[in-house]
């Protein structure tokens, strides 16, 4: 039998894709801030080539496209967690007419923060030959 303390109890535990998923919600609701004081680890970096790689640079580039799209909407489609890896596959769109983007964001976590991310996607077109759709 497994004894728990009371502070166990009252103490929500968040599996690692939970989080992924707050940090992006935060971000996209425009808390940038906040989601990098909740789930970034102090040697985090990441591989999108359009920024410096450190934390401070991907941050401002967060809160400029937070402020100049105030409406953007971030839909998670499915999140997928493997030891200290999260995939989350989500469509974004910087307002409700948007076509947007099909984006998966990859994270790499160490001591419940994330250390390493990486972001792909894709414009969802306007007239996809596919029947199936973008999701």
């Amino acid at each position: 039998m497994i004894e728990l303390s009371i502070e166990q109890h009252d103490t929500p535990t968040y599996t690692l894709k939970e989080k992924a998923v707050d940090f992006l919600q935060l971000v996209a609701s425009g808390q940038v801030r906040d989601a990098y004081q909740k789930h970034i680890g102090p040697n985090f970096l990441h591989h999108n080539p359009f920024f410096c790689g450190d934390a401070d640079s991907l941050m401002l580039a967060m809160e400029e496209d937070a402020a100049n799209n105030p409406q953007k909407i971030l839909e998670v489609k499915r999140a997928i967690e493997e030891a200290d890896t999260v995939a989350v596959h989500s469509h974004v769109r910087q307002n409700p007419d948007d076509l947007g983007w099909a984006i998966i964001h990859i994270f790499r976590f160490q001591d419940n923060q994330i250390v390493e991310m990486w972001d792909v996607g894709q414009a969802v077109p306007e007239n996809s030959p596919n029947e199936n759709g973008a999701f």
